[in-house]
């Protein structure tokens, strides 16, 4: 069963992004189907376990869910405009440099010379990972601003994800326990969202219901992804968790079809294996 945990989240977090694209729909049918499927699932949770939290901790892990939102806005407006073979290696690779920083100035991790160095070399790994995978080799003036445009919103959304990350750390309270107050706060956010982009209609659209499943494949991965840290380690569970990139990226080639040049093609793989490998050091250091 460890190994099961160990690569579940990988699988899941790999095929989601397929998923949003097989049901089709707007960004907004897909948020809000996505984080009402996060609830159905925080249910399901707390009818096992019980809710075990305080009400500080209930806001504070309802609040991340609320800013995970943001980043998976970003994250699923960019699907559209440029792909998920050039998005999931940038966003992922965005949120290891992020989450890596911040642990090192709020929370003093890395704390020796040899950590430091280790961690700043896999730093330097990811953010070339970045640019390789990112790489386009056309250069259309609207084509160029409107890619430019959607990395720029990716790079903003992407705040959400790490605060959603590093929120869980101020809280005594952790892995499952944090769940469904985290979807909670995932559907406020969402109908917040919708109400003030005046598009609360998507409510009522049946592409938001079934966009219901992104969020239960979500949740697979997440509740997977406690049990490995639990059962593997805090290192290898997050590790094999970042292959999920690897799916993702590999899989939009040959199933989504989309289509990049063999320059461009050669240089997202030779990206994703220095992603994977600045994940590598960054995680051990």
């Amino acid at each position: 069963m460890t190994i099961i945990w160990l690569l579940l989240p990988a699988l899941m977090w790999g095929l989601l992004p397929f998923a949003i694209e097989f049901v089709g729909g707007t960004t907004k049918n897909q948020i809000f189907g996505t984080a009402v499927g996060t609830l159905i699932a925080g249910f399901f949770v707390i009818a096992f376990r019980g809710i075990d939290i305080s009400p500080r901790n209930f806001i504070l892990a309802a609040l991340a869910g609320a800013f995970w939102i943001s980043g998976q806005l970003g994250q699923y407006t960019a699907y559209k405009n440029i792909g998920v073979s050039r998005t999931m290696p940038v966003s992922t690779g965005l949120q290891l440099i992020g989450t890596s920083l911040i642990g090192v100035i709020i929370f003093g991790e890395w704390s020796s010379t040899t950590a430091r160095i280790l961690g700043f070399i896999g730093i330097a790994m990811l953010v070339l990972g970045v640019f390789l995978t990112s790489y386009t080799e056309n250069k259309s003036e609207n084509i160029g601003h409107h890619t430019k445009q959607t990395y720029t919103v990716l790079v903003l959304t992407t705040v959400g994800y790490l605060i959603y990350n590093t929120l869980p750390k101020a809280m005594s309270a952790s892995g499952l326990a944090i769940f469904f107050p985290e979807s909670v706060g995932m559907v406020i956010a969402v109908l917040l969202y919708l109400a003030v982009t005046r598009n609360l209609s998507a409510v009522k659209e049946i592409k938001s219901w079934q966009h219901i499943l992104a969020g239960l494949i979500f949740s697979i991965a997440a509740i997977a992804y406690i049990n490995s840290v639990r059962y593997n380690g805090v290192n290898t569970a997050f590790v094999v968790g970042q292959l999920s990139v690897v799916l993702s990226t590999v899989g939009s080639l040959f199933i989504l079809k989309e289509h990049k040049t063999t320059r461009e093609l050669a240089l997202t793989l030779l990206g994703l294996a220095v992603i994977v490998g600045g994940a590598v050091i960054t995680t051990l250091s």
